[in-house]
């Protein structure tokens, strides 16, 4: 019988694309895969070949929704809060958005059960930010993937999650620390109880998951990782880069003598119509080619003359062509840009999209800018400035050479199947 793995990513994109990735390596190899995915989802993975097991993280909608149409809505209402300094966030976003995970792991955890019991995995694959009782309480062999930056995983020596603060300057840190202890733990306790009742142990003290007692991943490039004082244990492992095989893109995209940008904020980011126009209104005054990722608000996009772009775009077969990335930080574009050797310009909305921002300024790969606050001269500046550094190619091109020799995806099959 062949392996049967079971993977329960986020119900978005960049979670969902790295698995897809690591899925692609092990269906290949012979097995079985099945992914647990939101019924807005339906279809989405059966169309790349894989097995889908439906289920719902609230009550059925009135109408018919699109692919993660919950999280894009509740971002565009929510947008006004990605204004505020990262502290402020917390309690306007961040903490709604724990809310948000928390209901929707109580309202699935029955469903899930069932999805085990019918498809009999023998591994469970989850990249989540929340913990979902029903895998832990399975009894099945069960992988955590952390495709956040991996200030998820705390260490006192490292600025606070989802704070963006700089590494060299801690006069800020206990602060952030203590206002997020003081919205999250009511929250974080109350679900830890529910943890218990439903079969699993109870929560880290802080933590809104588990840590696999099986094994453990998490991405992001050697090269660009954190210096820890409290090492990771003996059941995690980095990938340096999780990228997904994607179909080539047809034609050129290059114009004559100019430099190619990519534009994507995110299946979220983009939600943000003013933004993104604001963003393409700027980038149409150049001389660059620009490819836009529109995203789901596409058609009230207005492309410039020196523009292409689609709703979605097969990410992986756009950046090898590209020059500058610009990005909304999110973890699954920043790890492909680097994986790619691509410089980024970095307009972090929320989440830990501030502290990859961050990160990248602090290594000198890439440019952060305020989101809504940065002038257009400013972004042409970073541009420019990133498309003349002489040392950028050597540096990224080394990173990409060595994320490209040991991918990511292949590694994290092999894992996966040595718990069998």
């Amino acid at each position: 019988m062949p392996l049967t793995v079971v993977f329960f990513p986020e119900g978005a994109y960049g979670p969902t694309n790295n698995c897809v990735g690591i899925g692609q390596v092990l269906r290949a190899q012979g097995a079985r895969v099945v992914f647990v995915v939101e019924e807005s989802f339906a279809g989405t993975l059966e169309g790349q070949g894989f097995e889908e097991a439906l289920m719902r993280l609230k009550p059925p909608a009135a109408a018919e929704e699109a692919p993660g149409q919950f999280w894009k809505d509740f971002v565009r209402e929510t947008a006004p809060e990605f204004r505020k300094p990262t502290i402020d966030q917390l309690e306007g976003f961040v903490s709604p958005v724990w809310q948000e995970l928390v209901d929707g792991a109580r309202y699935v955890n029955e469903r899930l059960a069932e999805i085990f019991a019918e498809v009999k995995p023998d591994v469970i694959v989850e990249d989540n930010v929340v913990g979902f009782p029903a895998v832990v309480a399975s009894g099945i062999p069960w992988v955590r993937i952390v495709s956040c930056n991996p200030l998820e995983l705390k260490d006192p020596a490292l600025p606070p999650t989802f704070s963006g603060y700089a590494s060299d300057d801690r006069s800020s840190w206990e602060e952030f620390r203590g206002r997020y202890r003081e919205l999250h733990e009511p929250l974080q306790r109350e679900f830890s109880e529910f943890c218990v009742e439903s079969g699993a142990p109870p929560l880290p003290d802080g933590e809104f998951i588990h840590e696999s007692q099986f094994l453990n991943l998490y991405l992001y490039p050697a090269d660009t990782d954190y210096e820890r004082t409290r090492p990771l244990g003996s059941q995690w492992n980095r990938l340096g880069s999780c990228v997904r095989r994607a179909d080539p893109v047809a034609g050129h995209l290059r114009g004559p003598g100019r430099a190619v940008l990519y534009l994507s904020l995110g299946s979220l980011g983009s939600a943000d119509v003013g933004l993104m126009q604001r963003l393409i209104d700027t980038l149409g005054k150049t001389e660059y080619s620009v490819v836009v990722s529109m995203g789901p608000q596409h058609e009230e996009l207005k492309l410039a003359s020196n523009m292409t772009g689609e709703e979605f775009l097969p990410q992986p077969a756009i950046l090898p062509k590209v020059d500058v990335v610009i990005t909304h930080g999110g973890n699954n574009t920043v790890t492909e840009s680097l994986h790619f050797g691509k410089p980024m310009v970095v307009l972090p909305l929320f989440w830990d999209q501030h502290d990859n921002a961050q990160r990248m300024q602090e290594l000198g790969l890439g440019r952060r800018l305020d989101t809504y606050r940065h002038e257009p001269a400013e972004l042409i500046e970073a541009i420019e400035a990133l498309l003349v550094d002489p040392t950028l190619p050597g540096r990224l091109g080394g990173i990409s050479g060595r994320l490209q020799t040991e991918p990511g995806t292949v590694k994290a099959a092999g894992l996966i199947k040595g718990l069998i």
